[in-house]
């Protein structure tokens, strides 16, 4: 390999790490356009969906696509290298945003943040409302007294109470789950009859850092890696939601104070 080919490879690794760690679709394709090259990455089998899904072979699909673009024509290498110059004069202008913290468990801010950005719902452009209590139950009829019972408690300490039945701002209903967990400041999960949906909805509030207060009417209705949680326990009759609302009051009454 000749001293300028050596060279020209270097800088084609140089960049092929920085495309690496910040290139986005839209950057391919402005690299397509500014290359003349764009059949030759919207047409390649794997580049984009490889990016897209975070797939292992990204790497090399990545490099391969590089490659061709500079060995095509070698203009397109100071091409290229002027619009990562761009992008990473933009990188170092943008303000440095602080993470929203959405939990209320912790107390303050860890010093390790990690970033995540789900594709079965969207981060809400909303923020934690430190009075908002959602319910996590299934939507069934006889659920209703449970429901009743918990809202009196809200009442009693002025405290807003929300199940996801009770909103309809999305199309999709997972989504109105995850923004009502989102800003809430405490999640009532009731795990009677082991409800999918609620386990789902529990292992949602969990990731997002939320205090969760269990209750079930059977102990042997949560999952045994839960069950260190406490869960407040009752029966579906008179005597049994009026003693729920007592220990659900006791409760609440730390977490809103």
């Amino acid at each position: 390999m000749t001293r300028q080919n050596k060279f020209k490879t270097l800088r084609l690794f140089a960049l092929h790490e920085f495309i690496q760690l910040y290139f986005t679709k839209s950057d391919w394709l402005k690299i397509g356009y500014l290359t003349d090259s764009i059949e030759l990455i919207e047409d390649h089998p794997r580049l984009l969906r490889s990016l897209d899904f975070k797939d292992d072979d990204y790497e090399g699909n990545s490099l391969q696509v590089l490659s061709k673009l500079i060995s095509e024509n070698a203009s397109n290498l100071y091409e290229i290298e002027r619009f990562i110059e761009a992008k990473k004069q933009t990188q170092n202008q943008r303000p440095v945003s602080i993470p929203e913290f959405v939990s209320t468990v912790q107390t303050r801010q860890p010093e390790r943040v990690i970033t995540f950005a789900p594709d079965v719902f969207r981060i809400p452009d909303k923020s934690l409302d430190s009075n908002v209590l959602s319910v996590m139950m299934p939507f069934d009829g006889k659920f209703s007294g449970t429901y009743t019972a918990i809202r009196n408690v809200c009442r009693r300490l002025g405290v807003e109470c929300r199940r996801a039945d009770d909103i309809w701002d999305n199309s999709i209903l997972i989504q109105d789950v995850f923004d009502l967990i989102f800003t809430s400041k405490a999640v009532i999960t009731d795990f009677t009859d082991r409800n999918p949906n609620v386990f789902y909805e529990t292992g949602v509030a969990h990731t997002l850092g939320k205090l969760v207060v269990p209750i079930t009417q059977s102990v042997a209705d949560i999952p045994f890696d839960l069950r260190h949680h406490r869960a407040l326990t009752y029966l579906p009759n008179t005597e049994g939601l009026l003693k729920l609302e007592k220990d659900l009051e006791r409760k609440l009454t730390k977490v809103f104070s």
